[in-house]
């Protein structure tokens, strides 16, 4: 069984996926979400009944149209999308390789969130995430198409994008993974500033595993499970 990608070439490791006006924009774009983001949880936390359907809804609407985004500045750039994708599935087997990656990926990243979320003292910060966690059948049906949506529009614009912009303009594959988790971290910033700690070093990890895979799709498997099964256990308990 395959274990690992080709390692790419030192220029194809640093080939930017689109112009730099490109990429500022959709940081301007990120930021601006982080501060939107920021202001809905605030009402969403003072709310008797917050309206997470239509949060799941804003947020599916938003991811959707930043991977369009991504997509269309790639292809106008003249590179294929594959180039932040990585390539394409040739085989079951290497769809299978790619699913057992994301699952060793998933156990060994739980453990280690799971230590770093008790020394962050996450477990403090839960009671203000209620509000975004579902907890009926129909919240829990939507929470997981954005949790399926997360794992492929978040893996292709921060590991994918971002992380290859990063790296071409400093040269340095781990500057790239670190600036592309601080941004990941930083767009999540409605959870509160122990949470972005906690997603930044989450998405270092992605980064980290697109690198050596050279290819989003192991990553997009694992953010999805994950992602899912979080809102899926929040709204069992509550029954």
């Amino acid at each position: 069984m395959e274990t690992s990608a080709p390692a790419p070439s030192e220029s194809g490791r640093y080939r930017q996926a689109a112009g730099p006006l490109h990429t500022i924009f959709l940081l301007a774009i990120l930021g601006a979400w982080a501060f939107l983001g920021r202001i809905i949880a605030d009402q969403m936390r003072a709310a008797v009944n917050p309206h997470r359907l239509r949060f799941y809804a804003l947020t599916l609407l938003f991811e959707w149209l930043l991977f369009i985004f991504v997509v269309v500045g790639v292809r106008r750039s003249g590179a294929r999308v594959r180039l932040v994708l990585g390539d394409r599935w040739q085989s079951i087997r290497q769809v299978l390789r790619d699913i057992g990656i994301a699952a060793a990926f998933w156990i060994i990243s739980a453990g280690l969130l799971l230590v770093l979320g008790w020394f962050l003292r996450v477990s403090e910060h839960r009671p203000n995430m209620e509000f975004m966690l579902p907890h009926r059948g129909a919240e829990i049906a939507v929470w997981i198409a954005l949790s399926i949506t997360a794992g492929i529009c978040e893996e292709t614009v921060f590991r994918g994008y971002l992380q290859r912009q990063f790296m071409a303009l400093t040269k340095s594959v781990p500057a790239g993974i670190l600036l592309s988790a601080v941004a990941f971290g930083a767009a999540h910033a409605y959870q509160g500033f122990r949470m972005v700690i906690l997603i930044g070093l989450y998405g270092a990890m992605f980064g980290i595993l697109a690198h050596w895979r050279g290819s989003v799709r192991p990553g997009m498997i694992a953010h999805a499970w994950q992602d899912s099964l979080n809102g899926v256990l929040a709204g069992l308990t509550r029954h």
